[in-house]
């Protein structure tokens, strides 16, 4: 960590918080921020080094296993990983035939992989907060946050894809008019066309509402969950340092915390999982 940071509770936790952050600086060079005060001055366009490595990393290593188990699969009993992998499709395919009702053969591909994605990123919180940054440090790097959906522009960036294909589909299926119609003809309906006209602009605000929601709260969950669990392994993780007494405290909360998080781990995954079916399913059903 930085050294003017080193010996501080809260340098500490700053550390830890900071993601490395690569931009143009005010000067107008390009490099690595040092701090948050320079990552804050890199503006928008700046990138999360350590959360696009790890997210790509970890999306590599998805492909690279299924792609694997797809390779070695046969007719006979499966064993080890495959058994692990196919127990999975099947279990993201059991969701999608019970939430989608409709005929799109992307949903299920898509499910899978947002499910296996977030989760393998989600279970980077499980591996203690020193360990990688503190390798990371002896390579030079400054900074490195490990769990990619701790970033809230990891969570976002998934989010606003789930948007896109839900409105796109609910154009598509349903087409201009019909997309139309259900921002502006619902929840107030009426049979007198001066009260339907004069409906419009409620409903259209309260669907407007609905529609951008989903986005921000698919993200935010997941965002909250994760970053929430992270804090907590870091403020444990200084209990390490204050002694015998607080040492044993330290590890004994940790590992309960680490047993509990397995749940929200897998739970946070399934849920984004869950809700990305139920929106393309919306998409799909006309009022």
């Amino acid at each position: 960590m930085a050294s003017s940071e080193a010996l501080t509770t809260t340098g500490y936790i700053k550390h830890h918080l900071q993601n490395l952050t690569f931009g143009q600086h005010p000067d107008g060079t390009w490099g690595i921020a040092h701090g948050a005060a320079e990552a804050k001055a890199m503006g928008f366009w700046a990138i999360h080094l350590d959360t696009m490595f790890w997210s790509v990393l970890l999306g590599a290593l998805f492909i690279w296993v299924f792609r694997r188990a797809a390779v070695k699969a046969t007719a006979g009993v499966p064993s080890g990983m495959l058994n692990f992998v196919e127990w999975v499709v099947e279990f993201v395919d059991d969701n999608v035939r019970g939430s989608f009702s409709h005929k799109n053969d992307l949903v299920a591909p898509l499910a899978l992989t947002l499910f296996v994605w977030v989760l393998l990123m989600n279970t980077m919180d499980l591996v203690p907060v020193d360990w990688l940054p503190e390798l990371a440090k002896l390579m030079g790097i400054e900074y490195m946050k490990v769990v990619p959906t701790t970033d809230p522009n990891a969570t976002f960036g998934m989010a606003l894809g789930v948007f896109v294909l839900t409105v796109f589909y609910s154009i598509k299926v349903k087409g201009i008019g019909g997309f139309t119609a259900e921002l502006t003809m619902q929840p107030f309906a009426a049979k007198n066309p001066i009260l339907k006209i004069l409906f419009l602009p409620a409903n259209f605000f309260l669907e407007f509402v609905s529609l951008v929601s989903k986005p921000v709260s698919l993200s935010l969950r997941l965002f909250g969950n994760l970053f929430a669990g992270e804090m907590i392994f870091i403020l444990i993780a200084l209990l390490f340092s204050g002694g015998t007494v607080l040492f044993i405290a330290g590890g004994a909360l940790q590992w309960a915390w680490a047993v509990f998080h397995i749940l929200i781990v897998l739970l946070q995954a399934f849920i984004f999982m869950t809700l990305t079916i139920v929106y393309l399913e919306m998409a799909h059903s006309h009022h």
